[in-house]
């Protein structure tokens, strides 16, 4: 800590400040914001690095060499399973082990600032190494979000029951049912003589000195938040591959659809996806995430990987599963969204897009050929130029100006020429 806290008082000028980025992993999404937050950055005012595990290294592109290794707290199969059952997603055992690799990691790498995605140990190892911790996090899961009402996730029982009925139950049961989500850090942050945060997710979350908020104010305005939390706006990436050969084939008369459920995306939501869009006439990209492909058809075009921003652009529709990270590349190329839901954080952010008209959600549990055939057509019937102008101003911010001038106040750096003008 005496370190930490020594580095942090070197004189302005004397060397550049160092941003550490440190990135859970455990899904697509988490490492993708930090990789562009950091490269948003002027790597000779400010000295970066990006710590994640190691299968997630290989989406860093031209940044790998920045890259430090890091245990993660979970898996990425191992999260997905728990998120599926509602389960807790990480052990105390397992916050404890991360909060040993992150005090190592600031040891030998001795930041100014350490900026988190999901990484919930941070709550803790940066308090104990005096390290100015930011977290990223999506507008709806702050404490000053109006979105109080939690949506009832997709869980094994729920495709049974009627939907009314189960969220009811949902709603009168939500603090017995969420309190062993929180109890984890709850329980870590005690065993280091911390404060807990109490039984509200929502807390869990967003437990840091700043909270940048990776979401449209337009869509999810946080009416009340005190200065130390802030929107970025939609923070763009797109993972660094390089698109298939049918990418530069001629695309016809036919309106192009952008499908991918995600890197933890179900096949048998796709598989109903594609059944149902064979008879509106269209032509179909899909990037799998590193899942299965789906099962050939002559419309149809997939990948593992896509340049998401891209296939957007040149899409009438986006299908996804809802989550924020393609929704985003949607919105910024002004392309309307069907999500196939699954979790409540897929749910909160259609949730923002129904209501703004962006989009349609289906849940997951309850998709079928008719829902998702009928919703798309409506969808694809709005994506006229003005909708699309519409769509854009709603998904536009320019959050890397944001980010830069966020790191120079954190860190006591003048601002850049061309910040000041």
């Amino acid at each position: 800590m005496a370190q930490a806290e020594a580095h942090a008082r070197a004189p302005a000028g004397a060397r550049r400040p160092r941003v550490l980025f440190v990135a859970e992993a455990a899904t697509l999404a988490h490492l993708a914001r930090p990789a562009a937050l950091m490269a948003a950055l002027d790597a000779a005012r400010v000295d970066c690095a990006l710590a994640c595990p190691e299968h997630a290294r290989r989406f860093l592109g031209a940044d790998t060499d920045r890259w430090l290794p890091l245990a993660a707290a979970s898996d990425p199969a191992g999260f997905a399973a728990r998120l599926l059952r509602g389960a807790p997603l990480f052990t105390v055992a397992e916050l404890e082990a991360a909060v040993q690799a992150d005090l190592a990691l600031f040891e030998r790498w001795r930041p100014d600032l350490v900026v988190g995605d999901f990484r919930l140990s941070l709550s803790v190892s940066a308090r104990l190494a005096g390290v100015r911790y930011a977290a990223i996090c999506n507008a709806y899961w702050s404490p000053y979000s109006p979105q109080r009402r939690l949506p009832v996730p997709v869980l094994g029982w729920t495709r049974y029951a009627p939907l009314a009925l189960a969220q009811a139950g949902f709603d009168l049961l939500q603090p017995l049912l969420l309190a062993p989500h929180c109890r984890p850090l709850n329980a870590l942050r005690a065993a280091h003589g911390l404060a807990p945060l109490g039984p509200d997710l929502r807390r869990i979350y967003t437990d840091a000195d700043e909270v940048l908020y990776a979401d449209s104010p337009a869509l999810f305005p946080l009416p009340g938040a005190p200065a130390t939390h802030r929107h970025l706006g939609p923070v763009l990436w797109s993972p660094p591959v390089a698109p298939p050969a049918w990418w530069h084939e001629p695309q016809g008369d036919r309106p192009a659809v952008y499908v991918t459920m995600g890197s933890s995306g179900d096949r048998h939501a796709l598989e109903v996806v594609l059944d149902a869009l064979e008879p509106l006439g269209v032509q179909v990209m899909v990037a799998s995430a590193g899942q299965a492909a789906p099962r050939p058809r002559p419309w149809l075009r997939s990948a593992d990987y896509l340049p998401g921003e891209a296939a957007a652009a040149r899409a009438g529709l986006v299908v996804c599963n809802g989550g924020s990270p393609t929704s985003q590349q949607a919105l910024a190329a002004g392309t309307p969204v069907l999500g196939i839901c699954s979790n409540m954080d897929q749910m909160l952010n259609m949730r923002g897009l129904q209501a703004a008209g962006a989009g349609l959600a289906l849940r997951a549990d309850r998709v079928d050929a008719g829902r998702v055939r009928a919703a798309a057509a409506a969808l694809l019937a709005r994506a006229d130029g003005a909708g699309r102008e519409t769509l854009r101003r709603l998904g536009t911010t320019d959050f890397r100006a944001r980010f830069v001038r966020f790191v120079d106040e954190a860190t006591g750096l003048a601002p850049a020429p061309e910040a000041r003008r």
